[in-house]
């Protein structure tokens, strides 16, 4: 038996799921259903479980089971970078492990963005939700303008296309004199996390997945052949259970001391008015990573999108308990506030909407947590902090494994050694916050 020692607990808004027009929730489950497959978890790991799942066998019966509402645990709260290319959040300029492990993983990637893209085209997603139009790395500094030379040279060895852009691009593109340098690379997706969350799961309803939200899953108990559910109002019977719950693997005790909680912080702004529009400048659409990984992260969206806003997003913090304090999230805010002032000085007075924190689940070595746990219980967690990609890739992989068909990403996960212990707690958080707050400030500029 696997009780659940905590659920999930967020701070601040969801503003990617704010932003958008309400929509009817689906309901909770209420009574006791049996199953093929019970997949717990409603992010991107999950829904992309339930998608292969129904795509290898569509008369499998399959139940997705969300805490609380769509989008508005880490898929609504993520920057909606859909990245293809390495993006290594613990090197010191994102390449990974070498060229062939990056060529591997860049071929992986842009499978999961393939997988998402054909999701979107099956279901009529709109298409300001996944838009391929790549992103830029910024840089302000001779520093960073370094990190991304030698990111751009690493990219060269693999073959892949990138673009040296110089200050006068940058400000077209941004409407910001901050950036003094850029490196563009054309095959990420900026998504609208929360609408494609949203849509993703309206068109696996349509296919005959059952999704119930407000539905946390309290324990999971082994009976006979099947595996048993526990929810607040109703039991699950299911042949299989893929937890696709990230960090949250933790609190049914698998991966105990092996999994880093880090929460980054994010504000968004008011709807920007036609006039500050016009003191702004550049495009409607853009994201901007930072040269240095510490550094900070800047978007622009637009009315399709859900208004046209920025988005600022910097600061970590490492809590092992997975609870991130209002304080924590005001703190941040103002230090969201310095550097959207950095850059835009012109309309440095409008306000933020929303502030909010979100969880990502990192291992010491960097991999994931996609393997049979138990006899038909199988995780799809740990995403190092590549939410939106390599979500999706454990969704499908664990997706493979239960379906008992060998794949190119199930292999992948599968041979990847065991997430590092972690040293004890204490110390862990301490050193670690530390750290963070010391490559924070190495990478203020950026």
């Amino acid at each position: 038996m696997h009780r659940a020692e905590r659920l999930p607990v967020h701070s601040g808004a969801a503003a990617w799921n704010a932003i958008l027009p309400v929509r009817a929730a689906f309901p909770p489950l209420d009574g006791d259903i049996s199953v093929d497959v019970a997949v717990v978890g409603a992010g991107f790991a999950g829904l992309s479980a339930a998608r292969r799942l129904c795509q290898l066998d569509p008369l499998l019966r399959v139940a997705v089971f969300e805490a609380g509402g769509l989008a508005e645990g880490a898929s609504g709260r993520n920057s909606g970078f859909m990245i293809d290319l390495p993006h290594d959040l613990q090197s010191e300029d994102y390449a990974g492990k070498g060229v062939a492990s990056d060529r591997e993983m860049t071929a992986l990637n842009r499978s999961a963005i393939a997988f998402a893209r054909d999701a979107v085209e099956d279901y009529a997603i709109d298409p300001a939700f996944f838009d391929p139009v790549g992103k830029i790395n910024g840089a302000a500094t001779n520093t960073g303008r370094k990190l991304n030379v030698s990111y751009a040279e690493h990219l060269t060895a693999l073959g892949e296309a990138n673009e040296m852009l110089d200050e006068k691009s940058m400000h077209d593109v941004t409407g910001s004199r901050h950036y003094t340098s850029g490196l563009y690379t054309p095959g990420t997706v900026m998504l609208q996390p929360a609408g494609y969350i949203r849509s993703l799961a309206t068109g696996l309803a349509r296919d005959g997945i059952q999704i119930y939200e407000n539905t946390p899953v309290t324990k999971l108990d082994r009976a006979d052949a099947d595996w048993l559910l526990a929810t607040p109002k109703g039991r699950v019977s299911a042949a299989n259970v893929i937890l696709a719950n990230n960090g949250h693997l933790e609190s049914f005790g698998f991966a105990r001391r092996r999994l880093m909680h880090v929460f980054l912080y994010a504000s968004m702004t008011v709807e920007l008015a036609k006039d500050v529009l016009a003191r702004l400048g550049g495009q409607p659409r853009w994201g901007i990573t930072p040269s240095d990984p510490m550094g900070t992260t800047m978007r622009r969206i637009d009315t399709a999108q859900g208004g046209n806003r920025i988005v600022t997003r910097t600061c970590a913090t490492y809590l092992p308990d997975m609870v991130a304090s209002e304080a924590a999230v005001r703190r941040a805010a103002r230090v969201h506030r310095a550097k959207f002032a950095d850059r835009f000085p012109t309309i440095a007075d409008v306000p933020m909407e929303y502030s909010w924190a979100g969880h990502l689940c990192l291992t010491w070595n960097g991999v994931a947590v996609m393997r049979e746990l138990e006899t038909g219980l199988f995780s799809a967690c740990a995403d190092n902090g590549l939410g939106t990609v390599r979500s999706t890739l454990t969704g499908i992989g664990a997706a493979d494994l239960v379906m008992n068909r060998p794949s190119d990403i199930s292999a992948h996960f599968l041979a990847e050694a065991p997430p590092t212990k972690l040293v004890p707690s204490p110390l862990a958080k301490i050193g670690a916050n530390l750290f963070f707050r010391w490559k924070e400030w190495r990478a203020r500029d950026e």
